[in-house]
């Protein structure tokens, strides 16, 4: 049987982006379940990767999105219970904290755009982020953050306003609060979605799409700098 991947969506018009394409390379198949529109969780043997995207939704609204409360369930057996290579992204990695018994809350200051983290900043980095010591630019949509880190967790990253924009359990998951998965022609591509439009001017005001689209060539070859190291570490470390 092909080798497959779990990806967990939880906003139209979302999708993989570069880490769909390096697990399409490595031979995977994707396989796409719209939590908020009521997909439905497969059974978890077959599968050999979790990737859970962002969201506009909060982790704790599961009165209003019911659908959470499953997806945090099975996160938690992947992760915690199978031990298998998990990645979240965003709302994913705020989802693997709540999962696992950590605290998230809303944000002292959103992040939107191009910001900066400083990565592997002690003196003994993870495996994750070998060889990205320092500060580094990466793409951001988050008002809210990790407040505390579940029990046997480790932070990997933070920024001036997020102490937790990064954070490894064990050597099979990762969670990252920037969106390591956009790239330039990806988030040009959001052009085509009046939702992701309309909410990046509510928070940054008319013409927020083109100033990212700027920032973000400016910065290119730096962000997908960050991918490729990030993602090619995961992959060793986790066997994957």
């Amino acid at each position: 049987m092909p080798r497959t991947a779990l990806v967990l969506r939880h906003t139209d018009g979302d999708h993989a982006g570069a880490i769909g394409d390096r697990l399409e390379a490595l031979g995977l198949r994707l396989h796409y379940v719209d939590m908020h529109r009521g997909g439905v969780l497969p059974a978890l043997d077959g599968f050999d990767l979790m990737l859970a995207l962002g969201g506009p939704q909060q982790v704790w609204q599961e009165a209003e999105h019911p659908w959470l409360i499953e997806e945090k369930a099975a996160i938690r057996d992947w992760v915690a219970r199978r031990a298998k290579p998990y990645i979240g992204i965003c709302f994913g990695h705020q989802l693997l904290a709540t999962a696992l018994g950590g605290e998230v809350g809303y944000a002292a200051q959103p992040e939107i755009g191009l910001h900066a983290v400083d990565l592997a900043d002690d003196d003994d980095p993870h495996s994750f982020l070998h060889g990205l010591e320092g500060r580094h630019p990466v793409m951001q949509w988050h008002s809210a953050e990790v407040k505390r880190l579940p029990q046997g967790a480790r932070v990997l990253g933070s920024s001036a306003t997020t102490p937790v924009q990064a954070m490894a359990v064990g050597d099979h998951a990762l969670g990252v609060q920037f969106h390591f998965e956009w790239t330039l022609s990806g988030v040009r591509g959001w052009a085509a979605h009046r939702n992701w439009i309309e909410g990046l001017e509510r928070e940054l005001g008319e013409g927020a799409h083109a100033r990212i689209c700027a920032d973000l060539a400016a910065r290119e070859a730096d962000v997908a700098a960050v991918t490729h190291t990030v993602f090619g570490n995961f992959r060793k470390a986790s066997g994957l």
